[in-house]
């Protein structure tokens, strides 16, 4: 009688896993890209249509709010992870590892003299991920040492 709901358990674990890194990493993604288009439209940043690298004061700008971005997406996911919310926003490094390599690697003979950028995005991805979960793991230890 209780097989039914022994069985869904897991079932539901893996769907709330799944969810949560999909929202952290949404999150990481419409924040940043929120902020390149605010760069653009108020003409900080050179239009996308131009196809004009950014200045490397530009970049800079940018890997400092997509670290803050990427801290904040490992957080949500931490918070909304089922169990194990240090692994499961190091999984969603570790994927940011892998994508930003992966951007490196085909951009790497498009881009002038700017090759430090995709490849620190890429070397931020797990250090990111681990504070922003630790972020998560601090504040909700503090909330029930206080209860």
């Amino acid at each position: 009688m209780n097989a039914p709901s022994t069985i869904a358990v897991p079932s539901r674990r893996i769907g709330r896993s799944i969810l949560a890194v999909f929202a952290g990493i949404v999150v990481g993604i419409v924040l940043s890209t929120a902020t390149d288009l605010g760069l653009h439209a108020s003409g900080i940043a050179p239009a996308p249509s131009l196809k004009e690298p950014w200045p490397n004061h530009l970049l800079v700008l940018a890997t400092l709010y997509r670290v803050i971005y990427a801290v904040l997406g490992s957080y949500v996911i931490a918070r909304l992870a089922p169990n194990r919310p240090m692994g499961h926003s190091l999984v969603a490094g570790t994927l940011g590892l892998v994508v930003s390599g992966l951007g490196a690697a085909a951009a790497w003979s498009t881009t002038v003299g700017q090759h430090w950028y995709p490849v620190l995005l890429a070397l931020t991805a797990l250090p990111t991920a681990w504070i922003g979960a630790k972020l998560w793991l601090m504040q909700s230890h503090s909330q029930t040492a206080a209860a």
